[in-house]
């Protein structure tokens, strides 16, 4: 597709445009219409510029995306049939085809390789576009740790020289484990609003004199595996250091609202992780909840830790209970005594193992630690969009679908089946 003449006929043009109705190829011409009278090229080609400004991607993956699209001709120009061809593979292609789009995207040197240096770059220019420019400078509105917790999530193999790269099967299993990166590498095509997925960053409804931990790049990480309507407004419900280490304090503010809940822990070496609480926290004697529960990493590694259906063990809430074996507090995924996160109605220490569950790693450097902050955040619901999305059924478990053949595919849903 390096030259002008003869593409519109090209056996690549006549098959990508066969993906797409009759209607959404009117909607294609009417965009590079508009873009290319605003390229002031007389209706032949969309700019650099233009096409950057449009699509609001930040950074070196903006310029990589537009080297994509424009097929690595280096004229600066992409033509009409240069974004149908581009849409048609990028979001109607197969999934081979969608992966292989997204991994070159990523590579932002074009060789086949995605370097950490190139993971690092994509994290900033998501950033960037996601909370924008002002908020994502490293060391000032974005601490560096925060692009670093991000990448780390990706295993880095080696070559012959050293040199630290991401394998197309590693950048799926990072694409598994920050869902919201997927989202937003998924959807840059789109045109740009804030309801985009993967440009949706929760509001943060918190006192200004309560020093959160909860920064907007681990919202959006974290918001990044739920439903939209889940993802508009989250309220600050408890925080240790303002209402005190009581556990009864701590479960009437969470059970004073109801309804979904992220929990947030720091302990004392500075690792930050949770857990999302799909249903409201009540006393039971066993465990409860559903698929829709996970867990989560935010430093020093930021990962995302899904139900992997091993069992049902998802939350636990025991209060003034006698028994040894109901032990009280609340906690996520693994067995009795033996949780994935569990913090005890003590609130003295708390403790995190691996767990089925969730196919997570220990959270904290060791299994017993020391607790810094708590804090819980009620998912704040818009009743009539609920009550929709509750009304269209399956999506949980065309959720649990996917993620479970993302697992079979990356060798982790077999792992966990066979461990009890």
């Amino acid at each position: 597709m390096g030259n002008k003449q003869g593409r519109s006929s090209s056996p690549e043009f006549l098959s990508a445009c066969r993906r797409f109705s009759t209607s959404e190829l009117q909607d294609l011409r009417a965009l590079f219409v508009s873009l290319a009278s605003q390229s002031r090229s007389d209706g032949e080609f969309i700019s650099a510029s233009v096409f950057q400004a449009h699509y609001g991607i930040h950074g070196s993956l903006g310029s990589r995306l537009f080297d994509l699209v424009s097929f690595s001709r280096k004229d600066q120009r992409v033509y009409y049939e240069d974004l149908v061809m581009s849409k048609a593979i990028y979001e109607k292609g197969s999934p081979d085809e969608v992966e292989k789009f997204t991994y070159q995207l990523v590579d932002l040197l074009g060789d086949g390789r995605v370097q950490r240096s190139e993971a690092e770059a994509v994290v900033l220019s998501t950033l960037e576009t996601v909370l924008g420019p002002k908020d994502a400078i490293p060391g000032a509105g974005l601490p560096e740790s925060s692009i670093q917790g991000f990448v780390d999530a990706a295993e880095l193999s080696t070559d012959g020289n050293h040199e630290a790269y991401v394998s197309d099967l590693e950048f799926r299993k990072w694409c598994h484990l920050i869902p919201s990166l997927k989202k937003f590498l998924g959807g840059l095509l789109t045109s740009p609003s804030a309801d985009v997925l993967g440009r949706q960053v929760p509001q943060l409804r918190c006192p200004e004199n309560i020093p959160s931990f909860l920064k907007r790049e681990f919202a959006w990480h974290i918001s990044g595996i739920l439903p939209q309507v889940e993802t508009q407004e989250w309220s600050l419900l408890y925080h240790s250091s303002v209402h005190g280490l009581s556990f009864n304090t701590f479960l009437s503010r969470l059970t004073s609202v109801g309804g979904p809940s992220v929990l947030l822990i720091k302990d004392e070496d500075g690792n930050m992780f949770g857990g999302y609480a799909s249903q409201s926290w009540e006393r039971h004697h066993d465990f409860f909840g559903d698929l829709k529960c996970f867990l989560f990493s935010l430093q020093p590694r930021s990962a995302i830790y899904r139900a992997t259906g091993a069992n049902n063990n998802m939350l636990w809430c025991a209060v003034n209970y006698t028994s040894e074996s109901i032990p009280n507090g609340i906690g996520f995924g693994g067995q009795k005594n033996h949780f994935g996160i569990f913090l005890p109605a003590s609130l003295d220490r708390g403790h995190a193992f691996p767990s089925v569950t969730f196919g997570n790693p220990c959270l904290s450097n060791k299994s017993t630690f020391n607790i810094d902050i708590i804090e819980c955040w009620g998912v704040v619901l818009d009743t009539e969009e609920s009550t929709k999305a509750s009304a269209s059924g399956g999506t949980i478990l065309e959720r649990f679908k996917e993620d479970r053949n993302m697992l079979n595919m990356v060798g982790i849903a077999s792992a966990s089946n066979s461990v009890g």
